[in-house]
């Protein structure tokens, strides 16, 4: 009896990492436009969850060698990345 070969196992859609692939061809314009955008989507990603950022930032400094100084780092201020 012939058996159907395997289905690959495939994670659901939300799962899968995003490759993002920057064009070789876009203008001095275009890059800072994207450019500004992603720092905006920064600075509003920062406001909405900064405590909680700022606490994840922390674990990892604290579990994978030492602090760096920002754990005194007010709710407010900005990480320097």
């Amino acid at each position: 009896m012939i058996e159907p070969p395997e289905k690959p196992l495939t994670s659901p859609a939300h799962l899968r990492p995003i490759t993002v692939e920057i064009p070789a061809a876009w203008t001095p314009e275009e890059a800072l436009a994207v450019f500004e955008l992603l720092e905006e989507l920064r600075e509003k990603i920062w406001v909405r969850y900064s405590v909680q950022l700022q606490e994840l930032l922390e674990e990892r400094q604290d579990r994978f060698g030492g602090n760096d100084g920002n754990a005194d780092m007010a709710a407010g201020d900005k990480p320097t990345f």
